[in-house]
C-alpha cells in the first residue's frame, strides 16, 4: 500500500508541474494575443498584423504576429503541445490510481448509489469520453457558428454531467469527474484541432500556399474555450479539501455556480488585456461567491430534516443530556469512529498513514484538534471518511454539545 501511496505523490507532484507549464503557456499567449496592437506602417509592409513590446527579466522583448507568416520557416519552431499531454496523461494516471483502484473508498458512497466497483469505473470513463464526443460532435457541426448558442450548449452539458454524477458518485467523484471531463476536453482541444491546424498553416508558409482562414479561425475558437475552462478546472483540483462543496446536499448546483463565477472573473482579463476595464465584472463575482458562501453555510430546513433532528434531540434527552457529555464518552466515540485512520498506526484498510498526520492516540491530541473534530464530524459531516464506521447524528450531536459547551 505505501507504494502505491509514493507512486501517487510521484505521478500529482508531476501533474501539477505539467499543469503550471500547460496554464501558465494558456495564460501567456491568450494576455499575448489580446494585447496586441496595429504596428507601425514599415513593419506591416512586412507582413506583420500585430506586435506588442515588453521588459521582463533585465531585458526588453520585442513580440511580433504576422499575418501570413514569416518568408521563410525558421530551422527553430517552438511548438507548445507537451504542456497540455502531460498535464492530462498524468492526471488520468491520477484518477486511476486513486478513484479506480481505490473506487470503494473515494468514488462509490453507499448513501448516494449503491454501486460496483466496477460500475463506478464504467461509469466515470463513460462520462468523460462520452461527454468528450458530444463536445467534439458540437463543435463540428453548424452549432459552432454561433458563439452565443455553442456558449449555451457547453454550459448545459457541463450542467447535466455535474448533476449525473452526483447521482452516481460520491461527492468527491462527482466533482473530480467533472474536472476529468473539461480537462479531456481542453487537451483534446489541442490534440484534434489546434495542433492539425497549425500543421496545415506551417506546411502552407513553407511551400507558398494560401492559408485557409478557417484553420486559424477553429484553432482560436477551441483555444478560447480552453481559457474561460482554466479556472474552473482550478477550484476543482483543490476542491477535495473543501467538504462544504461536495458534501453539500445540492453538491452539484455549488460546483455549477463556482465553475460558472470563475469563468465570468476570467472574462474580466480576457477583457482588461484589450484595455476593456469593467471592474462590475469582479464586484459581481465577488458578491456571487459571497452569496454562494451565505447560502451554503445556511442549515437545511426541510421539514425531514427538521424532524430528524428533533427525534435526535428527544432520543438523546432520553439517555443522556447533551450539556453532560463526559470527556470518557467523547474520548470513546474518537476511539470508535476516527482512530481506525488517525492513529499511529491506523487499523484502516485503506489508509496505513494517519492522513494529513493527523493522530488521536491520546486526550491531549484530542484536545489540540478538537476544532477540526467539530468541524469535520458535527458540521461539514463529511468525516468520517465515507462514514464507514456509521456515526449516527446523534453522535454527532454529542460532540458538538462537547465541543461547544468548552468554547
Amino acid at each position: 500500500m505505501q507504494g502505491l501511496d509514493w507512486l501517487s505523490l510521484f505521478v500529482r507532484w508531476f501533474h501539477v508541474i505539467a499543469g503550471v507549464a500547460w496554464i501558465g503557456a494558456s495564460f501567456y499567449f491568450i494576455w499575448l494575443d489580446n494585447s496586441l496592437r496595429t504596428p507601425p506602417e514599415w513593419k506591416q509592409k512586412k507582413g506583420i498584423k500585430g506586435d506588442l513590446w515588453a521588459i521582463h527579466g533585465g531585458g526588453f522583448y520585442e513580440v511580433a504576429k504576422y499575418a501570413y507568416g514569416p518568408e521563410k520557416i525558421p530551422p527553430t519552431l517552438h511548438w507548445f503541445k507537451w504542456e497540455a499531454y502531460s498535464t492530462w496523461l498524468s492526471g488520468f494516471a491520477l484518477l486511476i490510481i486513486v478513484y479506480y483502484f481505490g473506487a470503494s473508498a473515494y468514488l462509490i458512497d453507499p448513501s448516494v448509489n449503491t454501486i460496483t466497483p466496477q460500475t463506478a469505473v464504467l461509469s466515470g470513463l463513460g462520462i468523460i469520453f462520452g461527454g468528450l464526443a458530444v463536445y467534439e460532435l458540437a463543435c463540428r457541426s453548424p452549432l459552432s457558428k454561433s458563439p452565443r448558442l455553442f456558449a449555451v450548449f457547453l454550459v448545459t452539458l457541463i450542467c447535466f454531467v455535474s448533476w449525473l454524477s452526483a447521482q452516481l458518485f460520491s461527492g468527491r467523484g462527482a466533482y473530480i469527474h467533472v474536472g476529468a471531463l473539461v480537462g479531456t476536453i481542453m487537451v483534446a482541444n489541442v490534440f484534434l484541432n489546434i495542433m492539425p491546424n497549425q500543421r496545415k498553416m506551417v506546411a502552407a508558409v513553407a511551400a507558398k500556399n494560401n492559408i485557409d482562414p478557417s484553420w486559424g479561425a477553429s484553432a482560436k475558437l477551441r483555444s478560447v474555450h480552453n481559457n474561460y475552462l482554466t479556472l474552473p478546472l482550478l477550484f476543482i483540483m483543490i476542491s477535495n479539501h473543501y467538504p462544504m462543496t461536495y458534501q453539500h446536499p445540492q453538491n452539484w448546483v455549488v460546483l455549477i455556480v463556482i465553475m460558472a463565477l470563475s469563468a465570468w472573473i476570467r472574462h474580466y482579463f480576457n477583457l482588461k488585456h484589450q484595455d476593456v476595464k469593467k471592474p462590475a465584472i469582479l464586484v459581481s463575482g465577488a458578491m456571487g461567491m459571497l452569496l454562494l458562501a451565505i447560502w451554503v453555510s445556511m442549515p437545511v430546513n426541510s421539514d425531514s430534516t427538521i424532524a430528524e433532528q428533533s427525534n435526535a434531540q428527544a432520543h438523546m434527552a432520553e439517555t443522556r443530556p447533551l450539556q453532560n457529555t463526559t470527556q470518557q464518552q467523547v474520548h470513546q466515540l474518537i476511539n470508535t469512529h476516527c482512530t481506525g485512520c488517525h492513529a499511529t498506526v491506523p487499523t484502516d484498510d485503506i489508509f496505513k498513514v494517519a492522513p494529513l498526520g493527523v493522530k488521536f492516540d491520546s486526550w491531549e491530541d484530542i484536545e489540540r484538534y478538537s476544532g477540526q473534530i467539530y468541524r469535520r464530524t458535527a458540521v461539514s459531516k463529511d468525516m468520517p471518511f465515507m462514514n464507514k464506521t456509521g456515526m449516527t447524528d446523534v453522535e454527532r450531536e454529542q460532540i458538538a454539545s462537547w465541543y461547544l459547551g468548552r468554547h
